[in-house]
Parts: C-alpha cells; structure tokens; sequence
C-alpha cells in the first residue's frame, strides 16, 4: 500500500482538517484510503474513522519500535494510506512526523496556514525542505496544501512563489464549518463532531487528488513479520474490553491482537452492562470524568470491584485507572464513587498534570511485563491521583511522571492501573494474555 504523510509547520496549522479533506478527495476519485495517525492520539484518528469507514493506524516509533512502525502500516488495507502527523513536521524527540516519514521512507506533503501570506508560504515550504539536510534526515518534502487558502489572486500567488521541485496540492478554503470543536484533551470526538460531508466535499474540490495519489510511495516491509514467535499463539481465555463514551481510547492495533490470541467481548459501564463472564477486563482510556456520575450509579463499576476483590484481573489505562480507585472527583467539585479496585483517590484539574512518551521498568512481574522489563508507552492526563502511603507500585518510571513522579502502575489484588497507554506493539498486551494462559 503506497503513502504520503502530512506534515503541519505548527500545531495548529489544520492538519486534521486537511487530512480528512484530502481522505474526502481521494475517496470521491476512486481510491480506498487507509488514514493513519503519527504519535500516540487517540483523537485525530476518531475523525479520520469517521470519514474514510476504517479505524485509523497508529504509527509512533517510540511505542512501537521502527519496524512494529512498519507491521502496524503494512496492517492496514486500501490502496492509498493518508498519515497525518503530529505537532510540525520536526518537532518530538521521543517521534516526531520527520521520524515516521523516514522510517516508512514516505514522502512529506506540508501542510502550510496561508490565511495571511503568498510568497512567504513558498519561502517557508523551502526552509522546510532544505531544513532536513541541516539535521541529517532523508526527507522528502514534496509540496504543500495551502490551509485557509482562497482562490484566485491568493492561490495563484502561492502556486507561482513555489520553486519547481515543490509541488502545489491545492487548498484547503476557510470555512467555519471545517472547525472541529475541542475541550481540555483535544478536539472532540469523531463519534461527537464529525465534520459535514458538504463541507468536506467542498474542500476537496479545490485539492489535486490524482496529484496526491501520484506522489505516494511504497514503504519497505518490515523485517520481521509479528512481534515476537508467541504473538501467534492462541490463549484459552476470554477478555472483556470497555467500550463507551467513557472508554473510548483505544488503539486498532490492541483490539486486533486480542481477537489473534483469545476470545473478545464488549460491554458498556456507563449503560450499567453487567460485567461478561470472562477471564480478565481490559479497561482503556477515555473520559471517565464526563460520565462519573453516570458510572457511580450504574452499578458496573460496583460490580468489577467485587470480581477483582475475587481475583478477576482488570487491566486500566489512564481513564481505566481513573474509574478502578475509590472515588473521582470532578473538576466541578462533584466526587462520585468508583470501583474501589485501587487505594487511590482521583482528582481532575483544570491543566494537564503529565504529557510524554514514557518509559516503565517493572519491579515485579506484573499483568503486562515481567520483573525488570521495561515498556514504553504515552502519558496525557489532566488528574492526578491520591494514593495509600502503603499502595504497591508495579513500576519505575525511567521516562515520565508516572502516578507519583517516581513510580507507576497500582496494583491490588490482580489487577494493574497505570497512568500510561501502551500499544500492541509494545508486547505488554501479549504478556496481559499469556498471564490468563498460565
């Protein structure tokens, strides 16, 4: 499957909306894309599942290493993939887009905010370009779509400033409509905001698509194909996975390796579904605190802690550790009852409390690694956690804030809450399952 990434200058810049104007273009001419996300969002990719009818590949070369990078890409379907990047094009130390391009050797589209310049959004492109060799990265930097761009005298001006080994894509037109709305993790979900199909049609009008097709190229496969011999195993063992409004943050990739290894169910805390016969629960991130009081009085949450108090294993990311401690309190002031699986108290604050790739090294072994393995994974929450003076910690943090700076990864009973999102590739999954195996 060829590809192209979309690399902003900034933050900012419109990346996503660009994405899905150009997953809107291509699809009208013909073509089944595949959007992927570079970094570690959970947010971005919603949008993109919403316009192209398939989830969206994670690519992110911390958490996933850079051949899991290339499994991961060569996991998707259709014949074009659409990879947005994450903040501009050079920035991330832990990876960056210019980290993802390289490694899949894809070339770059910019994307460049042009509500306010011609010449100067040329002159920009080329600083972009040429800014690859000062830093010793193979990048390609092929063109750019002009975000905010009129058409005319404003096109044409961007169009002529370019130099001849920079190609013009075409434009993204201002439009209200094309405003995705946010709140304090980022936009708003694909499932919640979706943007208007007239609108992403009219944008796509004023794209080259067949251009864009053209300039996509085919990565090198990757060495090696699964991340370890046992991924291929199965597990007698049944997992529960939470999905809803609430438990939303969930990478393809997990849900995948899931269903390769065992059996697969979902169930819903907020509607108050009872917990499924099951051999363990898997509990991913999301927005426990916009649904605390609806998870307070559903009883589901009541009932996992009573099965975890019996031995049942629940494993939690982020939200998931939110909503396995005793008790959530809101940014409102509000503090509703959890599923009391944790010695820890939940608070929400009105700025982020930790945001970076991370690094864990286990202390013990524990449901997703072994006694000093280390996983890498992502951290973005704004809660902190409040936790017993005698709680357990599966974890070192070497990279990261963790739960309390030093340390990560609860653990009572046999369950793990930890503050960090981990991916498939990362092999903490096929460690979860092998411990229902044993």
């Amino acid at each position: 499957m060829k590809g192209f990434v979309l690399g902003g200058v900034s933050s900012g810049v419109g990346k996503t909306v660009a994405t899905l104007s150009i997953i809107q273009a291509l699809e009208d001419a013909g073509h089944e894309v595949q959007p992927a996300k570079a970094g570690p969002d959970f947010i971005d990719p919603s949008h993109h599942e919403a316009v192209a009818g398939r989830p969206s590949r994670t690519l992110d070369s911390w958490l996933c290493g850079e051949d899991g990078l290339r499994r991961n890409y060569h996991r998707g379907e259709g014949d074009i993939c659409v990879v947005e990047g994450v903040m501009g094009l050079y920035d991330g130390d832990g990876s960056s887009t210019a980290m993802v391009a390289e490694t899949l050797e894809l070339p770059v589209v910019l994307v460049v905010d042009a509500k306010a310049g011609m010449e100067s959004v040329a002159a920009t492109a080329l600083g972009f370009e040429e800014y690859a060799a000062t830093i010793d990265r193979d990048i390609e930097v092929a063109g750019i779509v002009a975000q905010r761009a009129h058409g005319g005298r404003h096109e044409g001006g961007i169009r002529d400033a370019l130099p001849d080994d920079l190609e013009y894509f075409g434009r993204i037109p201002p439009n209200d409509d094309l405003e995705i709305p946010d709140r304090h993790l980022g936009l708003e979900m694909g499932e919640e905001a979706a943007l208007p199909r007239d609108a992403l049609r009219d944008a796509a009008g004023s794209l080259r698509a067949e251009r864009l097709a053209a300039v996509a190229s085919e990565p090198p496969a990757p060495e090696t194909p699964s991340a370890d011999a046992a991924g291929a195993e199965p597990v007698d063992a049944t997992v529960a996975v939470a999905s809803d409004a609430a438990f939303c943050f969930r990478y393809p990739a997990t849900i995948e390796r899931f269903r390769e290894r065992a059996e697969v169910v979902a169930f819903s805390p907020v509607a108050g579904d009872p917990v499924p016969d099951c051999d363990a629960v898997y509990l991913p991130g999301g927005y426990p605190e916009l649904h605390a009081a609806e998870l307070e009085s559903a009883g589901t949450l009541a009932e996992l802690g009573d099965r975890a108090a019996g031995g049942l294993p629940v494993f939690g990311e982020c939200g998931g550790l939110m909503a396995m401690s005793r008790s959530l309190t809101t940014a409102d002031g509000d503090r509703c009852e959890m599923a009391g699986i944790l010695p820890a108290d939940v608070t929400m604050h009105d700025r982020y409390q930790a945001l970076d790739h991370v690094e864990l090294e286990a202390r013990v072994g524990t449901l997703t690694a072994d006694a000093g393995e280390t996983v890498r994974g992502h951290e973005f929450h704004y809660s902190s956690a409040d936790v017993d003076g005698d709680a357990r910690f599966a974890f070192e943090t070497v990279r990261g804030d963790g739960i309390d700076g030093d340390h990560d990864g609860l653990t009572e009973y046999e369950s793990l809450g930890t503050y960090v999102h981990v991916h498939a590739e990362s092999g903490a999954f096929d460690r979860f399952l092998e411990r229902l195996d044993q």
